[in-house]
């Protein structure tokens, strides 16, 4: 009996030796790919890191941090930020749990529905800025051609302080919305249909089963979708690059774009990871709700 114990025992020995050797190279490019440009980042965002400079980084402490944080440009482009994030996650999760609502009570089409749905999500960003500024083009675009033949007021969509904003945040909107939809429905396959059954002997009307039914068995759905929209909307760059480059008059600067313009464009890369670091505290802050759920759970 003691040498088949042993046996055993050393068969674990062998088996989980085995399963580390295997699963060390994937350890080691992860450390690789994220904490070396982590660690990079933090060490020279307190240096004057210039790509092209030939004498090298000198350390500078907060100088960076202090430039950046008292930078009016900066400061708009964070109110622009958190404003966007704020109104398109809001817009996204009403609306992403209103169609899922919506697809779940269907009883014929729901396959047909749901890859129509999905489509504006798959398309690159890229591909979704470039089409929509075909379409909200001020001189050939269609949506200023159809309001021309109503007799109502065009605009030049991206270049004019009233509409920018708007236009970017509806295109975000558009194209992010399905991937709310998405978790929102598979979370919604996981409800139990006999609450429904008992809130329904219960006299509970749709109100009533979606607030005490439904809501509480989706929150976690809810809730990752929420971060998950956050940390994304927070880092939005391609639309606004190629869409506004910023303008008009700051209206739809981003903390993204202020980074690309003052840091990566420019080669300074120690001013621009001292932003990369601030923009990160700020994700942070709009997802610590959610975190301090996780840690409690």
């Amino acid at each position: 009996m003691g040498s088949k114990k042993n046996k055993a025992r050393s068969g674990k020995g062998t088996n989980k030796l085995f399963s580390g050797l295997m699963i060390t190279p994937t350890i080691i490019v992860l450390l690789i790919m994220s904490l070396f440009p982590l660690l990079f980042t933090i060490y020279y965002s307190f240096t004057d890191y210039y790509y092209l400079s030939r004498s090298g980084a000198q350390f500078t402490g907060l100088d960076n941090f202090m430039k950046i944080l008292s930078d009016p440009y900066f400061q708009q482009a964070v109110r622009n930020t958190v404003i966007f994030t704020l109104v398109c996650v809001c817009f996204q999760t009403v609306l992403g749990l209103m169609i899922a609502i919506f697809v779940n009570g269907l009883h014929h089409g729901k396959k047909a529905m749901r890859t129509l749905l999905l489509l504006p999500y798959l398309l690159p960003p890229v591909t979704v800025a470039l089409i929509w500024k075909i379409m909200l083009s001020g001189n050939y675009g269609i949506l200023n051609n159809f309001l021309h033949i109503l007799n109502l007021p065009v605009f030049n969509w991206f270049y004019d302080t009233r509409t920018a904003f708007g236009a970017l945040a509806f295109i975000d909107i558009w194209q992010n919305t399905p991937f709310v939809f998405l978790l929102l429905y598979a979370s919604l396959q996981g409800v139990p249909e006999s609450q429904y059954e008992a809130a329904e002997i219960d006299g509970a009307s749709k109100w009533q089963q979606f607030r005490y039914v439904t809501l509480p068995n989706i929150k976690s759905g809810i809730i990752l979708c929420v971060l998950l929209r956050t940390i994304d909307t927070f880092r939005i760059f391609e639309k606004v690059n190629i869409l506004t480059q910023g303008g008009p008059a700051n209206t739809t600067a981003t903390i993204t774009q202020y980074l690309y313009l003052n840091g990566i464009k420019n080669l300074q890369f120690g001013f621009g990871s001292a932003g990369a670091i601030i923009m990160t505290v700020l994700v942070l802050i709009l997802s610590s709700f959610y975190i301090r759920k996780t840690v409690k759970k």
